[in-house]
């Protein structure tokens, strides 16, 4: 198993894509810290993996809640090799009616989070000589998508955001990269997929006419985390199947 020994931190890792992530890395072997502020239905997770996988409160907005999130993981599995930065919100709204609350939300969750559990890692993964951070961008960080300025504009700041910190963080051992993925059947892009009218106007953007599949971008998560991945830093993978969007 390509990650047999290694620990990681996945946020938002109870349901949707974090799920996928993390049940992906617990059969390839890992040690996961599933954080998140809902268990949801977690427990079936953790049962599962028998004692590979353990769920942790976590609010990423909140630094003494991410800092506490690092150490309870070192204390559980003796080590973090591997910080999946996945928590994410999206608020629709074109820019005259997105209010400043959903705004701040998005900013705080989607960057300030990413920053907060990255700093936060960060001692950990020196001390022992290195580690992987992977953040969850979107196809929509480099694409214009009306109503979605908050999510699109955070996205685009998650993915700079990661290159700077890739090549800060080299010297340290730890590489950053990005996994971007588009339109996926869960979540938000099930949502959309379950909008017939709405729906017909997406599938042509298609390349391969369909939405993606949790377990796909699980996979490129997978092997960013890899030791296959030894050579990549400050990349943003995207995983969308051939995308075309005006």
């Amino acid at each position: 198993m390509s990650l047999a020994g290694r620990v990681a931190v996945v946020t938002g890792g109870t349901r949707g894509l974090g799920r996928a992530i993390a049940e992906r890395f617990v059969d390839e072997g890992a040690s996961v810290m599933c954080a998140a502020r809902n268990p949801y239905d977690v427990d079936d997770l953790t049962e599962r993996a028998g004692g590979r996988a353990r769920y942790c409160y976590v609010d990423v907005t909140d630094e003494d809640s991410v800092y506490k999130l690092m150490r309870e993981t070192v204390d559980a599995f003796g080590c973090l090799d591997v910080l999946v930065a996945n928590a994410g919100v999206s608020r629709d709204g074109k820019v005259g009616r997105l209010t400043p609350q959903a705004w701040r939300e998005m900013v705080d969750i989607n960057l300030n989070g990413v920053y907060l559990c990255t700093h936060a890692a960060v001692p950990h993964m020196e001390s022992q000589g290195g580690g992987r951070i992977i953040n969850l961008s979107s196809s929509m960080a480099t694409r214009v998508a009306v109503g979605a300025a908050g999510y699109c504009s955070t996205k685009a700041a998650v993915e700079m955001f990661t290159r700077v910190s890739a090549i800060e963080l080299a010297p340290k051992g730890i590489l950053v990269n990005a996994v971007a993925p588009g339109v996926i059947d869960e979540g938000m892009g099930r949502a959309l997929a379950s909008n017939t009218k709405v729906w017909e106007v997406y599938r042509r953007r298609f390349a391969l006419g369909r939405a993606g599949r949790p377990d796909e971008v699980a996979d490129a998560t997978v092997f960013l985390a890899s030791a296959e991945a030894s050579y990549v830093n400050g990349h943003v993978l995207e995983v969308n199947g051939g995308l075309l969007w005006a």
